[in-house]
């Protein structure tokens, strides 16, 4: 499956295809993670936060394309998509593992990805890097086995998707 995560509305039809969810979620009710670890201890692999968040993190952990459309903010993931990938850790179980000679918890049965991350906003180039460090960072607790990052202003993101649409041969 190939899963687009947007943190605003886009102006791209996609089409009508089965294999390709598409969600806005700015248009969702998330809440913030509590910290409570009960996905982990209470109700293992599910979040104990009844919203909508938790239509959506069984979506990230069995696509195998991902597509991140997020504004930068002070070198990380925009509040939205911040918020719903800090929701997603019900995916991952409490254990630790070592990858790579560093430690990263064991996923519960999380699909490897291919991502993309589309960032958007006026950032200069140490935010950027930043950016690149955070992502890299992330990749193995998220499970990529590839990511590409790209940069664009805001009033390109539509090109941008589309371009990416394009490479999926979805549009």
């Amino acid at each position: 499956m190939k899963l687009i995560l947007s943190d605003c509305p886009l102006s791209i039809q996609l089409p009508d295809q089965g294999d390709v969810k598409w969600i806005d979620l700015s248009r969702l009710n998330i809440a913030n993670c509590v910290g409570c670890f009960g996905c982990w201890t209470k109700t293992p692999g599910r979040c104990v936060i009844r919203d909508d968040a938790v239509k959506v993190y069984p979506l990230i952990a069995r696509s195998d394309t991902l597509l991140y459309i997020s504004r930068i903010k002070y070198g990380g993931y925009d509040t939205v998509m911040k918020t719903m990938l800090e929701r997603a850790i019900p995916v991952q179980q409490a254990f630790i593992r070592i990858l790579a000679g560093e430690t990263h918890h064991v996923q519960r049965s999380v699909v490897p990805k291919d991502a993309t991350i589309l960032a958007y906003g006026d950032t200069g180039e140490e935010e950027r890097a930043i950016f690149r460090k955070l992502v890299a960072r992330n990749a193995h607790n998220m499970n990529f086995k590839t990511y590409r990052i790209f940069f664009c202003r805001e009033e390109e993101v539509n090109d941008f998707t589309g371009k990416e649409l394009k490479a999926w041969n979805v549009c």
